[in-house]
């Protein structure tokens, strides 16, 4: 590997698409899932349909990656030849990845690394990594990353809707009175992440139907602010519903280019099946 060239590392909550991920060369961080009696690595030995089979018997918990498996993932970075990396992670706000990547790539020798907070999940973390991604292919250098990566995250939403609040509340995401008022009214929130890179909600709907209208009236909201920009529809067991909304969106917004699957698996856990979400990057 030309040792002048950048690595791209990620965790795998910072959703992209598989094959950018070959095209790209990304490096990915496995999240965990944690069963009672076993652990499994995020995108690894689990997947996204392994996890909704389950649900009726358990409910998991998840976790950071290991320092451990981090730091496996950037030896094996200067093994290929790299001495220098662009480490992107979900919101520092909601996990503690960001702290941890911070921690592990200080003691990592030969390897100086600039670490991206997207301030942001899933699908909206990865168009930053993307982002990122086309600036190091067109040769950008590590401090164009670190000068630019801030008006990257700034200009990346997602927006998503799920179809329970069953799951978010397990997870501690929502306390009991919004729960048991949202689920008795029927009432969806639209949801993403604020300034802080944590969970707020910017809509409400009665039902599904409106809730996903919404979520695509606040994406088309956000795009309308950029010339151009990267469209991303992502779906948690609900691909005939992606498909719809991709097809609604696409008729309202000239995107350059547009993503589209599945959650990963410790995303899962945090919204149960039927999620919807909508990202936008205008970088």
């Amino acid at each position: 590997m030309d040792s002048s060239r950048i690595a791209l590392v990620v965790d795998s909550c910072t959703d992209v698409p598989p094959e950018d991920i070959e095209r790209f060369g990304m490096y990915v961080v496995p999240l965990q899932v944690n069963y009672r009696d076993e652990t499994f690595l995020d995108k690894v030995t689990i997947t996204p349909q392994q996890v909704y089979d389950r649900f009726a018997e358990e409910v998991p918990t998840t976790s950071t990656p290991t320092p451990a498996v981090a730091r496996e993932v950037l030896e094996r970075v200067v093994a290929d030849g790299y001495s220098q990396a662009v480490v992107v992670t979900i919101s520092s706000g909601l996990s503690a990845t960001y702290d941890l990547m911070r921690s592990v790539t200080s003691g990592v020798a030969g390897l100086e690394c600039a670490i991206v907070d997207t301030r942001n999940i899933g699908m909206g973390a990865g168009l930053v990594a993307l982002a990122v991604a086309r600036m190091l292919a067109d040769g950008a250098s590590l401090d164009d990353v670190r000068r630019e990566s801030e008006r990257i995250v700034r200009d990346t939403k997602v927006f998503f809707c799920v179809d329970t609040l069953e799951y978010l509340h397990k997870g501690g995401r929502i306390g009991n009175v919004t729960y048991a008022v949202g689920s008795m009214l029927d009432m969806r929130p639209v949801i993403t992440c604020n300034e802080q890179g944590v969970y707020v909600t910017v809509s409400k709907a009665k039902g599904r139907r409106q809730s996903l209208k919404k979520a695509m009236a606040c994406a088309e909201k956000f795009a309308s602010r950029f010339p151009r920009c990267t469209m991303a529809v992502v779906n948690g067991d609900a691909a005939e519903e992606a498909a719809a909304v991709r097809s609604e969106l696409g008729e309202r917004i000239a995107a350059d280019v547009w993503y589209e699957g599945q959650i990963s698996p410790v995303l899962v856990v945090h919204t149960g099946p039927g999620l919807i979400g909508i990202g936008v990057c205008g970088a």
